[in-house]
């Protein structure tokens, strides 16, 4: 899958279209706190970070919000938000800094090389419109051998949403992420997996994650 290529035949329109072209920034001017997923998906959401993140790091928290979803026993460094909501943003009690910056605007992170131990983002990776360019950028500011961790579900807001993304399904977008990592290249162990929480919990909103690591 080559995700920036090409229009896909299937969908008709470019595969990074979406509903609303308006300025994100429009969007996101005043503060939109949901999290899209149930508090189980948000408890597996923490049982992954703690698996996966290490102790005592520096992390970023890619599109950030207004929760962070890390688990409790986790004990960062320091948490760095970028989103685009600087109220939300203030409300978050695990972020230790917060900056406002537009990623569809402007793909480039404001951030030196090889300065964060994890970067994670969640239940957001469905809006961006230049996901390899931002993949490339994380890797960039991630040390050797450190985590990129990607969840989703199937909320979001789907006017913001990437047509691709719409236009899929659940296991789609487990490889439409794939191919994000593969295309940005610079990564190693790279994995996916299903995440949904308590098959046996009735109603419990569905979870997938795939990751790897900077080489």
């Amino acid at each position: 899958m080559a995700p920036e290529d090409q229009s896909s035949p299937e969908l008709k329109i470019p595969p990074f279209a979406r509903v609303d072209e308006t300025d994100d920034r429009l969007f996101y001017s005043y503060p939109r706190k949901v999290v899209h997923i149930d508090d189980n998906a948000i408890v597996a959401v923490g049982a992954l970070y703690a698996e996966l993140l290490p102790q005592g790091s520096v992390l970023l928290d890619l599109m950030s919000s207004w929760r962070s979803h890390l688990p409790p026993g986790l004990q960062p460094a320091r948490v760095v938000g970028l989103g685009l909501n600087a109220e939300e943003m203030a409300e978050n009690p695990q972020l230790d800094d917060a900056i406002v910056h537009d990623i569809n605007r402007n793909s480039g992170l404001p951030f030196g090389d090889e300065v964060f131990d994890a970067a994670m983002c969640a239940v957001s990776v469905q809006y961006l419109i230049n996901p390899i360019h931002v993949f490339r950028e994380v890797n960039r500011v991630l040390r050797p051998r450190s985590p990129f961790i990607v969840t989703f579900s199937n909320r979001c807001f789907p006017t913001k949403a990437v047509a691709l993304w719409r236009a899929t399904n659940d296991q789609q977008h487990i490889a439409i992420v794939t191919a994000y990592f593969q295309a940005s290249g610079g990564w190693r162990d790279l994995k996916a997996r299903d995440c949904t929480p308590g098959r046996l919990a009735t109603g419990s909103d569905p979870l997938y994650a795939v990751w790897a690591r900077k080489t």
